[in-house]
């Protein structure tokens, strides 16, 4: 197997190979100097983490070392320094037996490589000239005998014209003559030229590139045996220091088992002990006989002879309550449709906040004074689009629309149970090695698991108490979600026989986020004014249309958020029903607002498959 015999004719793929090898090298060679910068940068950090926490001198933390736990810790941090030389250790390592090394042999890989390839090229342009030799004489050995066959039938011709002149065909006669000599000489060197390239090229194939490929050939399987070398040496470079590593960990297991508890908990005793005795009992004081009445010397307090009661916190607490009450019944008056709707009158909601105990009745509050505590919070909202898109938000997620909410929710819930399946496999993998602890001592302490087991069973406790409250919001959204449902259909079926009393009704009753007004007068009330505060979310770019819809129904819009649309209108659709009987359309760049789902004819440009309608 030699590349002069089968690749005599790859001059250029094996240049283009032996170049992407050096780059092989060369990448291999970067791999480890990062390697060795990282283990720098690990080792640099371990050494400032171990420093750290180490105590400081005359400092209250020298006395907490007397403690076996503290000083096990310590002899940790000792460990841990340690630890880092090694560290050091495969950096310095690597960087003298594989990068230095390499590095200097990538050069004289480059000087050879490009000192084989100039011989090559020296030999085909060698051979190229002896082939431009070859086709010169060639076409003169060719054009020779052409004029010397001219030259004859000139001959020819003046010899057989009885008009001519002897002298001129004795002339014509010597002319065919030298011509002809020509074509012999021309002949004898065309065959000479022949016979010397095919030396030369036998010579180029069979002697001179298989052996300035072989060459090439040697030279690649020595980088390929260096750069396996070379990867040797970096798993040899770990395996030297582990070792010295193990004995690192075995210290500090050592130091973990030489705490003791009882030792102490009896200097916390000598450290704490005051040495007075417990008070004694307390004596009865009899205040039927005023006369006799005596205050006790040995009383502990006289708080509680006067016979107040003490001040109870859930009066404080209720009104603390207050102020988030009002803010989340501002947010759900000022959001978009895609709020979740509050309940009829008839059926009110048990629970004003999320998540919190229920509140007693709130008075209704005038706009203004909503306005005014929104305005306070409003360094918090950057604009209405980020708060309906999922921005900061409460924890139940009860700023987004109902459907929205149910997906968060469950996500949420479902990462609550795969964070609790989580840490049983990891209290079941600590239960059966504290299994093994006990049955085979010298493999480890069984004690040392126990307070991770402690940790990882108040995880999950609390990880579950999450998972109900969760499973709570998700019940009573998904309770909503069909109650919506059903009065939607209900509604529908409705809207097909009075069609026109419907339409006034809902202009009448019906809210954008689908709930309904208590009275024509509340809801003119609850408007509010266009203001500075409105143009500070006008800036933004308004949303791309993602499609056209078809009004089929009139709709006049009375309510914040609508749109009034007239039957038979062509408007464009910024925004897709998300679930709560609203989309979102525009008339013009000043006119946009929301329509119910069931009064359009939805066409989409690329999502959907030619028209889509919502019943």
């Amino acid at each position: 197997m030699s590349w002069g015999t089968e690749l005599w004719d790859q001059f250029d793929n094996l240049e283009k190979h032996t170049q992407w090898g050096i780059d092989v090298l060369e990448k291999f060679i970067k791999f480890v100097k990062e390697r060795t910068e990282i283990e720098l940068s690990y080792a640099k950090q371990l050494r400032n983490l171990s420093k750290k926490y180490q105590p400081k001198k005359n400092s209250k933390e020298e006395e907490e070392y007397r403690y076996t736990s503290a000083r096990a810790f310590l002899a940790t941090l000792n460990e841990m320094n340690d630890y880092a030389g090694q560290h050091e250790v495969i950096s310095e390592n690597m960087t003298s037996l594989i990068t230095g090394e390499l590095t200097r042999y990538v050069q004289e890989l480059k000087q050879e490589r490009k000192s084989h390839f100039h011989d090559g090229r020296k030999a085909q342009q060698h051979i190229e000239t002896c082939w431009k030799q070859l086709e010169a004489s060639k076409r003169r050995f060719e054009r020779d005998c052409k004029e010397a066959d001219r030259a004859q039938q000139y001959f020819e011709k003046m010899d057989a014209d009885i008009n001519v002149t002897k002298a001129d065909v004795e002339k014509a006669r010597q002319q065919a003559q030298l011509r002809h000599q020509m074509a012999e000489d021309s002949k004898a060197e065309y065959s000479s030229t022949l016979q010397k390239f095919n030396s030369e090229q036998h010579d180029h194939y069979y002697t001179h590139i298989p052996h300035i490929f072989q060459k090439i050939q040697e030279m690649e399987e020595r980088r390929i045996v260096r750069i396996g070398e070379s990867m040797k040496t970096f798993a040899e470079v770990d395996r030297q220091v582990i070792p010295i590593i193990g004995k690192c960990l075995d210290e500090i297991t050592k130091a973990a088992e030489s705490i003791d508890h009882k030792n102490d908990s009896q200097l916390v005793i000598e450290a704490f002990k005051s040495g007075f005795e417990p008070p004694g009992d307390v004596d009865f004081e009899d205040f039927t006989q005023p006369m006799k009445r005596t205050v006790s010397e040995s009383s502990l307090s006289n708080s509680r002879a006067d016979g107040r009661p003490e001040p109870k916190f859930g009066g404080k607490s209720k009104g603390k309550l207050w102020p988030f009450i009002k803010k989340n019944k501002l947010m759900s008056l000022l959001t978009s449709p895609h709020q979740p709707p509050p309940p009829p009158p008839a059926s009110a909601s048990p629970s004003a906040v999320p998540n919190g105990p229920q509140s007693p009745k709130q008075q209704k509050e005038p706009l203004s004074h909503r306005f005014n505590e929104f305005m306070t919070s409003k360094p918090k909202i950057h604009c209405f689009r980020s708060l309906k898109r999922g921005g900061a938000g409460p924890e139940d997620f009860s700023n987004l629309p109902p459907e929205q909410r149910r997906k968060k929710l469950q996500q949420k819930v479902d990462e609550l149970n795969r964070d609790i399946q989580k840490e049983m496999d990891q209290r079941d993998a600590l239960t059966k090695m504290k299994d093994v602890y006990i049955k085979n001592p010298q493999m480890g302490d069984a004690a040392s698991v126990d307070h991770r087991l402690a940790e990882l069973g108040q995880n999950i406790e609390k990880l579950r108490l999450e998972v109900q409250k969760f499973e709570g919001w998700l019940a009573e959204v998904e309770g909503r979600l069909s109650m919506r449902s059903e009065a939607r259909r209900q509604s529908g079926l409705y809207e097909a026989q009075n069609s026109s009393a419907v339409n006034s009704c809902a202009q009448d009753r019906e809210s954008p986020d689908g709930s309904y007004t208590e009275e024509q007068s509340q809801e003119t009330e609850m408007k509010v004014p266009a203001t500075d505060f409105d143009d500070e979310f006008d800036d933004e770019e308004p949303l791309p249309t993602i499609g056209t819809c078809k009004a089929l129904y009139t709709f006049e819009g009375q309510n914040e958020g609508t749109i009034s649309v007239a039957e038979g209108e062509m408007l464009y659709v910024i925004e897709e029903d998300k679930g709560d009987g609203w989309t979102r359309i525009r008339r013009n760049e000043d006119e946009e607002g929301y329509v119910p789902t069931s009064y359009v004819e939805v066409y989409l440009d690329k999502n959907a498959k030619g028209a889509m309608t919502y019943i």
